[in-house]
């Protein structure tokens, strides 16, 4: 999965370029579907800035095995991001947690 593809997936999904990010919460690892998007006047990255966050975000879901799980979670969920509710993705990174170090 390429950042290009994590945005394909969230227009196709959304219909927007939502910000994504990557969280450890009470030792749980999630992917975060935010309620900003790229196409909002007020979003504070570049269109290449965001390229470059989406692609790093990507290289660790990558790096956990994780691909599949987002894909899939993002296809099949009913929820969408909104004002101050982002869409969270759990992920099972089995003994690969503890390897992982994520600011809270």
């Amino acid at each position: 999965m390429t950042g290009q593809e994590l945005r394909a997936l969230l227009l196709q999904k959304w219909g927007r370029s939502y910000d994504v990010q990557l969280r450890k919460v009470k030792g749980k690892f999630y992917v975060q579907v935010m309620w900003k998007y790229l196409e909002q006047v007020s979003f504070p990255l570049t269109e290449q800035e965001y390229l470059e966050h989406l692609n790093a975000v990507a290289s660790y879901v990558v790096a956990w095995g994780s691909v599949e799980q987002v894909i899939r979670t993002i296809e099949q969920t009913k929820e969408r991001p909104r004002l101050g509710k982002a869409v969270n993705i759990p992920l099972d990174l089995g003994e690969l947690e503890s390897e992982w170090i994520l600011d809270s």
